[in-house]
Parts: C-alpha cells; structure tokens; sequence
C-alpha cells in the first residue's frame, strides 16, 4: 500500500477540523467524470461525518486525457487567491463539460471574483507552481489516475463509493480514538 509521501498541511485546500481523526485527501483532476462523481461522494461523506474527518484536495490533472483540466485547476487557484476555492471547485465538477476560457470567466463573474485580476492570474500562469506541486507529490505518492484517495495518509486501493469511504472514515476514527495519545495516562 502507498503512502501519501507529503502530509495533508497547512498549504492544502481542506475543509472540515484540523483536529479531525480522520483525514481524507484526494487528488482528482477537474475534467475527469469519475472526480466528479467523487466530488458527489465527498461532499455527502462531509455532511454526514462533520466531526470525524476534513477532507484536503490536490490537483493531478491528466492533461493528455482531460485538455481542459490544467486550466480548470488554475481557475480554481486563482478563485482562491481570492478566498473562493471551494465554491469554484463545486462550479467546475458541476459544470464539467463547459471549461472553455470563456467559461472559466463566467464562472469568476458568477462568484463575484475580481474578473480582471482572475484573467491575468490564468493569462500568466501565475498557479502553475501550486499545481505542478500537487502534481508531483502525487506521482511521488504513486498516484497515476484520477481519483485518487489517501485515508490518514495510506492509499484506498480498490472501490472508492460513498459506503467504502464512510468505512473508512469510521475505521480511521476507531482507530485514532483507541490508540494512546502521548503524554496522556
């Protein structure tokens, strides 16, 4: 089983508790139609485990597969340099099939982003760093398709439903709960 080889941290988009049991990191690429499945599975998983895990998102777009989705997740980083990453995330899994340019923008407009500074962050490649980061500690995680889930940092091999990852967050939590935690007798 792969191991994540860098740690969910402060630099990664998460959402949920810090102090969560369980973390559950996925790298997923925007164009993909199985990520936007996941992006269904986990965003219920969240509803319905608030307490128990944060869930972190890193990007590994499949450019020779999805075209559009080195530029999807550039749209995504320059939505959070404005402090919307995750309502631009849900926007681009739910309107996969439409990530022109132009596309992109209307999406920036509808979240009432600054369209002009958006233009010139995608236009210049500003996130390009950020995402081939993300790219390469997958690849240094064994990732090589799309998504692909870490449970406390140990690779989900195999299905990936809503009730495999539910276990999982279940199992995750048992676990950090019966385990001792250092300096506590």
């Amino acid at each position: 089983m792969s191991r994540l080889a860098i740690p969910v941290g402060a630099d990664d988009h998460v959402l949920g508790r810090v102090d969560a049991p369980v973390t559950l990191c996925e790298y997923g690429d925007y164009e993909c139609p199985h990520c936007a499945r996941a992006h269904a599975v986990t965003a219920e998983l969240l509803r319905r485990r608030t307490n128990d895990m944060r869930f972190a998102f890193r990007h590994f777009p499949l450019r020779r597969l999805h075209p559009h989705a080195g530029s999807a997740a550039q749209a995504a980083e320059a939505a959070a340099s404005q402090g919307q990453f995750w309502p631009m995330h849900s926007m681009l899994f739910e309107h996969q099939d439409a990530l022109e340019p132009e596309d992109l923008l209307s999406y920036a407009r509808a979240l009432d982003l600054d369209v002009a500074r958006f233009a010139q962050e995608l236009q210049g490649g500003v996130h390009l760093p950020r995402i081939e980061r993300d790219f390469r500690s997958g690849a240094r995680s064994g990732v090589n398709g799309t998504p692909t889930f870490f449970v406390n940092d140990e690779r989900l091999d195999g299905p990936w439903d809503l009730d495999v990852l539910q276990g999982e967050v279940t199992k995750g939590a048992k676990s950090q709960r019966s385990e001792p935690r250092a300096g506590v007798t």
